[in-house]
């Protein structure tokens, strides 16, 4: 009976024995795959890593010639600007020059047409020398009008006896203007011009329909009788860079007899 019992246990045991060898193999395998894949996956963390390492010293290699680059543009940029800031130094330079240049140059020619003006009033030929190639240049940038006759020097003879010399005529559009020429503008002038006007017709009956604009031109222009002829509506022509120019305030508007 007992040896039945010690041969039920021994069976029992055995029977443990084999169940816990066969869950322990089981689990060894299954621990066994678990190492396997764990080794598998870190084999290809460390091979990522290695090629993100890889790839950030790429990366860093770039960023260091980016770095570079952008060091060496900044030093250019640098010298651009140095070189702007000097081209602009030789710029103001030569700007002061040609201005001075260009000032001195209207001195010279200024003096030059004032002595050419000075030399043709000691010749008597003050009309002819500056009038005369002056009047229609100045009617077109004043006017915007071309002369289509220019006449110089003309002497009518009334019949009542009168007789009178004009210096210059030039006739625009619907309008006739009229110059006298002195040496020195005085306000005498100005009003003996005002008189030549209105007596204009008598010797001139075919212009009755134009408009009379009066010119008064003078080598030397002192400002009391410049100011007394512009109230009374005159252009007045002085010496200037361009043999002769109006010599009226800005924004002057001619009376129109």
């Amino acid at each position: 009976m007992m040896a039945v019992r010690l041969e039920e246990r021994v069976d029992g045991l055995e029977t443990l024995f084999g169940q816990f060898v066969a869950q322990t193999g089981s689990a060894l395998l299954r621990m066994e795959r678990g190492i396997l894949e764990l080794k598998n996956e870190t084999r290809i963390f460390q091979k990522e890593m290695k090629d993100f390492k890889d790839e950030m010293k790429v990366f860093k290699d770039e960023m260091t010639d980016f770095k570079d680059e952008m060091t060496d543009f900044k030093n250019e940029m640098i010298d651009f600007k140095n070189e702007m800031t000097d081209f602009k130094d030789e710029m103001k330079v030569f700007k002061d020059e040609m201005k001075v240049f260009k000032d001195e140059t209207k001195a010279e020619r200024r003096e030059m047409n004032k002595q050419w003006g000075n030399l043709a009033n000691k010749m008597g030929t003050l009309v002819e020398d500056l009038i005369y190639p002056s009047i229609g240049r100045i009617i077109q940038e004043e006017f915007d009008l071309k002369p289509e006759s220019i006449m110089i020097r003309i002497t009518r003879i009334l019949p009542d006896g009168r007789n009178k010399e004009f210096d210059a005529i030039a006739l625009a559009g619907d309008k006739l203007f009229f110059n006298s020429t002195k040496t020195t503008l005085k306000n005498e002038y100005v009003k003996e011009f005002i008189y030549d006007i209105a007596t204009f017709r008598d010797f001139f009956p075919e212009y009755q329909s134009r408009k009379i604009i009066g010119i008064l031109a003078a080598l030397n222009i002192p400002l009391n009788a410049l100011k007394y002829a512009e109230r009374k509506g005159f252009v007045v022509l002085g010496v200037g860079d361009k043999i002769m120019e109006s010599k009226n305030s800005r924004g002057f508007k001619p009376k129109e007899w």
